[in-house]
């Protein structure tokens, strides 16, 4: 018997009996937007289809948690594969920052002057963001170091697309302008 027919909490109900074809079904729906979220964020096909496996699997495991009152399936294993994403971007960062420290150890000058000048450059757009609203700021964030689409920000912000759009487009030009000024200040004074 074909269960297409199921509502996503239906299946989720489904799930939380243990039903693989549920989960199946879950997948068919929801794996493309999934895969196309995790590449999003992690920018390498393997690492993505990793992300969205273990995330099927959370969910799996974890559907008796589920609360369809809090968020949609979609939502809720679309949650769980950026902050699954979001790991595996971190621990990749971390082990980037563990082999430059070794390299650093072992190559010399050039190296250490590399990452010192991509420290200061950090430091700066962080000092940069710091100048922008609230909102700008929480939406530069975002959409820029997080991955997100102006239509998932809208959605999961409670917003309008096009304010969505605009408050974004502010803060980035504002964030060039500060960093632009910064810019030739510097070259002012050499």
């Amino acid at each position: 018997m074909t269960r297409d027919y199921l509502s996503d909490e239906g299946l989720a109900a489904l799930l939380a009996r243990g039903d693989e074809q549920a989960l199946a079904l879950l997948y068919d729906r929801y794996g493309r937007v999934a895969y196309s979220l995790a590449r999003r964020i992690v920018r390498d096909g393997a690492l993505a289809e990793d992300v969205v496996q273990e995330a099927f699997m959370t969910l799996w495991r974890g559907s008796r948690d589920y609360r369809p009152e809090r968020a949609s399936v979609k939502a809720y294993l679309l949650m769980i594969v950026h902050r699954r994403a979001v790991d595996i971007v971190r621990r990749e960062e971390r082990r980037r920052t563990e082999v430059l420290d070794a390299d650093t150890r072992t190559e010399g000058a050039d190296t250490t002057s590399d990452q010192v000048w991509a420290g200061l450059e950090a430091g700066r757009v962080r000092e940069a963001l710091a100048q922008l609203t609230d909102e700008q700021r929480e939406l530069v964030v975002l959409a820029y170091f997080e991955g997100f689409t102006q239509a998932e920000l809208a959605s999961r912000l409670g917003l309008p697309l096009g304010t969505v759009k605009s408050r974004t487009f502010a803060g980035m030009e504002k964030l060039r302008s500060i960093l632009e000024r910064e810019d030739q200040w510097i070259a002012s004074k050499r």
